[in-house]
């Protein structure tokens, strides 16, 4: 992917198959930015013409292909529209840019003329060109383009697009890898190798490491499976950092349900349930490929429910990292007991702020649908969240902790019930998230992020395509360079 994206010169003169140009929206017919005269000049000054017969009037992501004339060195040209001129922003340029790029698939060179900044045109054009090969033994289909130019991007801005395409590319991998091939100790061994090539120092924790260091929750959820469980933690020390961020993530590799037993139908999107460990792992990595100024510790617990003679069951009492012990009402509720003892490790490097990231709950799914996480935790940061998600285009929405959900969690032989009482489904996401709060100290700014929708996209929009969506890797590197900031 490294030589996947350049910067681009004249956009009528790029000697390509494909050129992208960025047409804004009219009432009648498509509005040409003055950037694009030379092209419209290879058309006789008629494009915007021939674009409105052809049905295109430049709404966003709209996206019409012509034979390129004489005039432009290109065999095709992909006009795509950017919405009304005074709305344009960076989310409306990646969209386009990956709308683009996943209708060039089977083309080898692709170059984008697009109004406004170059980076969010990169960006969106590397995540489209993402493609997960699978393991057919032929008929693939297309292949992304080869070669991608953008026309008046900086070098920096290069560089920051393919940082994020490599990190998110990364992450879609893994997500979408089948279960059978990515178990806790394979799994552990893949994020130790990405890591210390990005110069992090990484620690694993086997599990007998585990069961020394107290880790109940992990220790439980995993003693189903023969494959043992793994906790690894990522650092990143750059000179000169002034805060440290904790990031931790939720690895479930497969999410039987254990004993609480998941429906046949759709169990198989359960290898998705480590989404969230590999998104912290790869905004981690990330992090330090663009060598920012903050600290970073990433914590991620692998564990895959499965149901054995040694799995754990309903009525087990199970005590965590921190000392806490917690009530089992449901197996399925795993996701949340391997987090605590995340969170509870997390916590005791004393760091300035928290988050972590899961696919949590179905609640969330419910509630706020597959393109929209659910935010809980210290107010400031759930609205720091979720204003950085809508300039990512990764929205968020902050949920309370209502007083009467909280109630709902108290145990009467336990610290804590893992859900709520009478499996009570009242507010499941938030259940989850009160749940988790118990687990980080108050004085530390904390924000839970449930991305059970999120994580993956039932149908092709955008940069995004079908499947794993590596959601909320970009999110978490703009919140770290803010904290770098």
């Amino acid at each position: 992917m490294t030589d996947l994206l350049s910067a681009s010169g004249d956009a009528a003169a790029a000697d390509v198959e494909v050129l992208v140009v960025g047409v804004f929206s009219g009432e009648d017919a498509p509005v040409l930015p003055e950037s694009l005269a030379g092209v419209d000049a290879g058309f006789g000054g008629r494009l915007a013409t021939q674009l409105a017969a052809l049905g295109n009037t430049g709404g966003a992501s709209s996206l019409t292909r012509l034979p390129a004339p004489d005039g432009v060195a290109a065999s095709l040209v992909y006009a795509v529209g950017l919405g009304d001129a005074d709305d344009l922003d960076d989310e409306t340029l990646r969209r386009a840019a990956g709308t683009a790029v996943r209708a060039a698939f089977g083309k080898a060179t692709v170059a984008i003329a697009f109004e406004g900044d170059p980076e969010a045109t990169a960006t969106g054009a590397i995540l489209g060109a993402y493609k997960f090969e699978g393991f057919k033994t032929e008929g693939g289909g297309d292949a992304a383009p080869g070669s991608i130019a953008v026309y008046g991007a900086s070098e920096d801005a290069i560089v920051r697009a393919l940082v994020v395409g490599e990190s998110v590319a990364l992450v879609k991998d893994w997500v979408s890898a089948p279960a059978n091939l990515l178990r806790p100790p394979t799994f552990a061994i893949e994020i130790e190798q990405a890591a210390a090539a990005a110069g992090l120092e990484v620690e694993i924790l086997d599990a007998e490491a585990l069961s020394a260091g107290g880790y109940g929750g992990v220790l439980a959820v995993g003693g189903g499976s023969s494959a043992e469980p793994r906790l690894v933690r990522l650092s990143y020390r750059p000179e000169g950092a002034r805060k440290h961020i904790a990031l931790v993530g939720k690895g479930i590799t497969f999410d039987s349900g254990g004993y609480s037993i998941k429906p046949a139908a759709g169990m198989w999107e359960m290898k998705f349930d480590m989404a969230g460990a590999a998104a912290v792992v790869g905004a981690t990595i990330a992090a330090a490929k663009l060598g920012l100024a903050v600290n970073v510790t990433c914590t991620v617990a692998l564990a895959e429910n499965l149901v054995s003679g040694t799995a754990y069951r309903p009525s087990d009492v199970l005590t965590i990292r921190n000392g806490m012990t917690v009530e089992i009402l449901n197996t399925d509720a795993e996701g949340r007991l391997v987090l605590a003892d995340a969170l509870s490790r997390a916590v005791e490097d004393e760091p300035d702020a928290v988050y972590d990231v899961a696919t949590l709950t179905g609640g969330q799914l419910i509630a706020l649908g597959r393109r929209t996480m659910g935010l809980m935790g210290t107010d400031s940061e759930t609205e720091r969240l979720r204003r950085i998600g809508e300039e990512t285009g990764e929205h968020g929405w902050p949920m309370p902790f209502p007083e009467d959900l909280v109630k709902l969690m108290e145990s009467s032989i336990a610290d804590v019930s893992q859900c709520a009482a009478g499996l009570k489904r009242d507010g499941h996401m938030i259940q989850g998230g009160i749940f988790l709060s118990k687990f980080v100290p108050e004085e530390i700014p904390w924000a839970h992020l449930d991305i059970a929708g999120p994580a993956d996209s039932d149908s092709a929009h955008g940069y995004t395509a079908k499947g794993a969506t590596a959601v909320p890797v970009r999110t978490l590197l703009a919140l770290l360079e803010e904290h770098a900031g």
